[in-house]
């Protein structure tokens, strides 16, 4: 059983503004959480729509790349002339104190190829464009979901806190003050009990 507070006026002060605390501590939570809550839908939306959006940039890729293979015959060779893309850079955002991820893929300025176009045809050209749209798509993809991957923990974290708040803490210094209250209350009654009996005792002589 937890024990109660000494009930003394600095007590009560101390107790009353430690429930005041927790309660505007409990208010700035629940709008924490409701402010990642709508953050987190709108990513969900979001990254729902680049699947799709995925999956159709890449089934199409693979039947132009099939093509490209029927007219030009297996393109592991020309496949070779594709260079490994290392400019995805990493920075961060933060939401209501969450680091959120931030994926910036460079995207060149003019259509640039990699590959001759004497041994190459517009099949090819095709699933080369699709495969670069997809791959930004998967960038793009990858930084909403680890952002909806932070953002669920954040509020998990924030909804078992302002649970403890709520549910624990808000009820203890309510009953502390309570306790305090009537304790001085009773206090206060057999002090002026005990002055009107020496008032009249005085007045007796």
């Amino acid at each position: 059983m937890a024990q109660q507070a000494v009930p003394t006026k600095g007590n009560l002060m101390a107790t009353k503004k430690s429930l005041a605390l927790a309660r505007v501590g409990y208010e700035l939570l629940d709008k924490k959480r409701n402010i990642l809550i709508r953050e987190m839908m709108a990513l969900i939306d979001r990254a729902s729509q680049i699947q799709s959006t995925i999956d159709k940039a890449f089934a199409d890729a693979y039947k132009a790349l099939e093509k490209a293979n029927i007219t030009l015959g297996f393109c592991y060779e020309l496949s070779k002339t594709v260079p490994y893309d290392n400019s995805i850079t990493l920075d961060s955002r933060s939401i209501m104190g969450v680091e959120i991820p931030v994926l910036t893929i460079e995207k060149p300025q003019a259509k640039e190829l990699c590959y001759g176009m004497s041994n190459t045809n517009a099949r090819f050209d095709e699933a080369v464009a699709l495969f670069t749209e997809a791959k930004y798509l998967t960038v793009e993809l990858a930084e909403i979901e680890n952002s909806v991957y932070r953002l669920a923990v954040a509020i998990k974290q924030t909804q078992k806190r302002a649970n403890a708040l709520k549910n624990i803490m808000i009820p203890k210094f309510e009953s502390d003050v309570k306790f305090i209250s009537d304790a001085l209350d009773e206090k206060d009654r057999e002090e002026f009990s005990r002055l009107k009996v020496i008032k009249k005792q005085k007045s007796d002589k």
